[in-house]
């Protein structure tokens, strides 16, 4: 499904409410609620929306467990981590417990936090991958997602949970999920917002090329598109003039 907002702020107030939602029906049949969070500007803002107090109350923080995609083996407290990212948008101002938010830790080597995240999804799951109840998404110019890029052999793994994956322009390593990780979710969420999206949004819906993205696909669950008016507007384009783009 693909639901279209009018700016990043619609967007993310509309993804905010579903967390909401998500969180609440998870608790009361299963007695928990996993996520999955992404890095990047669109979440960032989510994340701000769930902590304010007409929301925040909303939720049972206590039962919901956070985890992360994908993470740059940087201290927590650099710029550039998700971590601390969603940790001064959100975690900072929510009664989450500590014991329910699992960062991923590159402390030693960015193999040995791979192995460390791949022992804690295991233990989640009890040694099965696991099914994350939301995992939120973003795509990268290139259509990577997490942190699996265009061209890397990750994408292929049918095996590993987790493993380290690189960027060619950037000399830090990173620690990522795997495919069957997301693909095996009960909601998996892309928010995309922006005018600098609008092109691989295009590829990715339309099948114009293989990037990253388009190997989403849940195993069983639900896949949800939320973009904003800038991201999907060559998708538009490409309906109006009759180019068979579907939404």
């Amino acid at each position: 499904m693909i639901l279209i907002h009018p700016d990043r702020e619609a967007l993310s107030l509309a993804a905010a409410e579903l967390f909401v939602r998500e969180a609440c029906e998870a608790v009361a049949d299963r007695g928990r609620f996993t996520v999955l969070l992404s890095g990047g500007e669109t979440p960032r803002r989510t994340y701000e929306l769930l902590a304010e107090p007409h929301r925040r109350e909303r939720i049972p923080w206590d039962r919901v467990h956070l985890f992360w995609g994908d993470e740059r083996c940087v201290p927590r407290d650099d710029p550039r981590s998700n971590y601390r990212m969603a940790r001064r948008a959100l975690i900072d101002h929510v009664p989450v417990p500590p014991s329910n938010v699992h960062p991923i830790a590159c402390e030693g080597s960015a193999d040995a936090g791979a192995a460390r995240y791949e022992a804690e999804l295991g233990a989640v799951s009890q040694g099965a991958i696991p099914r994350f109840d939301l995992v939120f998404l973003g795509i990268g110019e290139d259509g990577h997602i997490a942190s699996l890029f265009p061209g890397s052999p990750l994408l292929g793994e049918p095996d590993r949970l987790v493993a380290v994956a690189t960027k060619a322009d950037e000399a830090i390593q990173r620690v990522t999920v795997t495919v069957p990780v997301i693909n095996q979710a009960a909601l998996i969420v892309f928010l995309v917002s922006g005018e600098g999206k609008a092109a691989i949004v295009r590829e990715a819906l339309a099948g114009m090329r293989e990037v990253p993205a388009r190997l989403i696909h849940p195993v069983d669950g639900r896949l949800l598109w939320l973009l904003d008016e800038e991201a999907v507007k060559l998708v538009e384009e490409d309906r109006i003039r009759g180019e068979g783009v579907k939404l």
